[in-house]
Parts: structure tokens; sequence; C-alpha cells
């Protein structure tokens, strides 16, 4: 099966690659006809496994070859290794804590570690929420490259709102993605349920790509937000580690 074979090789080529290349680059690295390079990304791309960028003539990975990721680490390392970890953090800080997967522009929660006496939340295992609201979902869209991003959210009919805050365009989630990456965390105040604050952290695989994120979710406004979020920052560094070994 030719075909299915260069397939899978280009979307591991692109995997690899850290920007968007030329699909000439793919053909001369592969060793592959460019006819085959350009009907196999054309196909692909109908499929959303790849994303083509006209005005900068390159391909990358689509937002289907993420999600495909994604429920690889849905059904088993994920999950069974972040359980432990992110109960340890809720019991630590006495607040809930939890631990999200991209699945297109949403943030799937995989594991929910509910604090006693704390407010009901909106998050629960397998509940969906939109990626830019949240601080887990903000934390994984600042370390995708920034064509993701645009694949993800190309217009303002692209952003669901919940509370009436949050970011509405693209150029308002530019901005505040940069911010995450900047402070080296996300964070939320009341843009998913009203007086409930967030904060995240990104893991990322031995690739260097964003394959979860860890979030605390609190009421009290005299909890310090810097503090809380070291401590998320220093539990999923923990998970990368164990998900490299």
């Amino acid at each position: 099966m030719p075909a299915a074979d260069n397939t899978l090789r280009m979307l591991r080529y692109l995997a690899g690659r850290p920007a968007p290349v030329a699909a000439s680059a793919i053909a001369r690295d592969l060793a592959l006809p460019r006819s085959t390079v350009y009907h196999l990304l054309t196909t692909m791309a109908e499929h959303g496994f790849v994303l083509h960028l006209a005005d900068d003539r390159r391909w990358g990975l689509g937002t289907s070859a993420f999600e495909l990721a994604g429920g690889y680490t849905r059904q088993q390392p994920l999950a069974r290794l972040g359980r432990p970890i992110v109960a340890a953090l809720s019991d630590r800080l006495g607040e809930s804590a939890h631990l999200a997967v991209m699945s297109g522009g949403d943030v799937l929660y995989i594991v929910e570690e509910r604090a006693p006496r704390r407010p009901a939340l909106i998050t629960d295992v397998g509940v969906r929420l939109p990626a830019h609201l949240t601080a887990s979902g903000r934390a994984m869209l600042a370390a995708l490259p920034r064509e993701q991003v645009r694949a993800l959210y190309p217009s303002a009919s692209a952003f669901p709102d919940r509370t009436g805050l949050g970011p509405r365009t693209p150029r308002e989630l530019r901005e505040l993605l940069r911010s995450v990456r900047e402070r080296g965390y996300a964070s939320e105040d009341s843009e998913v349920a009203d007086g409930l604050r967030s904060v995240g952290a990104v893991v990322r695989d031995h690739a260097g790509w964003p394959v979860a994120a860890v979030a605390v979710t609190w009421a009290d406004p005299g909890l310090d937000e810097h503090m809380l979020a070291d401590a998320v920052h220093e539990t999923a560094s923990v998970l990368e580690s164990r998900l490299r070994r």
C-alpha cells in the first residue's frame, strides 16, 4: 500500500517540523515525486489532517491530526498517569484541579479532582468547553504553532461566549496568548462561570507538542494567583517527566 505508507511518512515528517514547510521540501526530504506529494497533501487537507497556508505556500498539521493525537492520550497514558498527580495537587492546595486535552476548538476534561466544601463546577470528566475561554485551553493554545491557532480561530464566528467575557476576535486571542507565553501560565476570571477563577499550565510530550494542561479552579478572591500558578506549573512538569519515561 504505497499511498498509505507515503501518507504516514508525510504526517510523521510534518509532526517533526518546528513550523509548516513547503511541499517541495517534503518531496525532497522524503524522496517522493512532487505529484505524489501534492496529491496526498490535497487529500489530507480535505479531511483536516493538514493545513495549507496559501500565502506562505507551506503545509502544516491540521486539527484532525491534533485530535487524533489527543484520542491516543485520552485512552490510556495521560488519564492513568495524571490522576494521582492531579489528586495530589488538589489535596495540597485544597482546591479543585483538572487535567484536560484539546479536541478541535474545545478542551475535553479527562481527570477531575473536586476539593471538599468548594463551589460546584461546570467541569467534569467528559465535559467540553471552548478552549479560548478556559485556562487549560489557553495554556495549550499558547504552545501551538500560530498557524494551528489561526486554523482553529479564523474569524470572529469561531468564538462562542459564556459570560460575556473573553476574546471575541483572532487579534484579541493573539494578544491574550502572547501574555500567556510571557507569564508562563494561563488564567481566566469569570469567563467560564461567574465568580470562579482558574490558572493552567501546559503539559508537553517528548517532541514539545502540547498534549494536555493542568489547571486549578477557585472562588476565594484572597488566594494568591501566582502561588497557585507555581503549584500548577510544578504539577505539569511532573506529569511531563513521567510521560517521557
